[in-house]
């Protein structure tokens, strides 16, 4: 109970402010630059990292990414780029 009221508070104060909703949300953004690059931006922790898959942790469930010669190219404690041929991206979702 607790826990909505403060994100209804914290709404009220970024519409007040008039943050975007891009800028304090922790959805996953995902970009897509062609088939050999891939920017993951609000990301929790790498779960698995091998040439041909990467498993990725978000604040809304894991992001898999299948392909060849994957490398993590950049890494921050918000942004992950991801470079090599991207075949495959699946979703799994929290159930809350």
């Amino acid at each position: 109970m607790k826990k909505k009221r403060k994100e209804r508070v914290q709404n009220k104060f970024e519409r007040l402010l008039e943050i975007p909703t891009e800028l304090s949300s922790t959805d996953p953004k995902i970009t897509i630059v062609s088939f050999n690059e891939m920017l993951i931006e609000n990301y929790k922790g790498i779960l698995e990292y091998q040439e041909f898959f990467i498993r990725i942790s978000t604040y809304s469930g894991i992001i898999n990414i299948n392909g060849f010669n994957l490398k993590l190219n950049e890494m921050t404690s918000d942004d992950l780029m991801i470079t090599g041929k991207i075949e495959t991206i699946d979703f799994e979702t929290i159930e809350e």
